[in-house]
């Protein structure tokens, strides 16, 4: 069974990512998409539990896609749930210098058990970000182009408490 691991953190998850997701599952046997904890981002949106749950949504329609959760080196994880490949979504030339850099790191640290394959979203997906979308949805912009709308229920409802 061929496997393959898409880590983020998924605050939001868009239609993007879903595409993405789609793509990846059809192309492997399961696809674990793991919903992970960036300590690089101080103020997320929403908890880990609550973009895990939103996940688990979104992908439900899925068949062959599994949601988990975890912390630390992405590449362990992937090992942990025996994925052969680690799927990147790349919206353009822009995000291929870090994730370059990111999948040598991942293939050595693997002891090259682990490679990256990069998707690329449809083109109305593009442009499309999770930072991109929060920022819209401060501003009292319009986000259901960029989100499913069980993900926009959730951001209202969030922000009105």
């Amino acid at each position: 069974m061929k496997k393959a691991f898409y880590a983020g953190s998924f605050d939001p998850i868009t239609k993007g990512h879903l595409n993405v997701i789609n793509q990846a599952s059809n192309l492997f046997d399961e696809v674990v998409v793991a919903v992970m904890q960036n300590s690089a981002k101080k103020n997320p949106f929403f908890t880990l539990e609550e973009r895990v749950e939103l996940v688990k949504q979104v992908v439900d329609n899925i068949d062959n896609v599994k949601v988990v959760t975890g912390t630390g080196a992405a590449y362990k994880l992937a090992k942990l749930y025996e994925c052969q490949a680690m799927i990147r979504g790349l919206r353009g030339v822009t995000d291929f210098d870090s994730e370059i850099q990111l999948a040598t790191t991942n293939r050595k640290l693997s002891n090259r058990e682990i490679s990256t394959i990069c998707l690329f979203p449809d083109q109305e997906y593009q442009y499309i970000s999770s930072s991109i979308v929060r920022e819209l949805f401060s501003l009292d912009e319009p986000i259901d182009d960029y989100v499913e709308p069980v993900v926009e229920a959730a951001m209202v409802k969030k922000y009105r408490r």
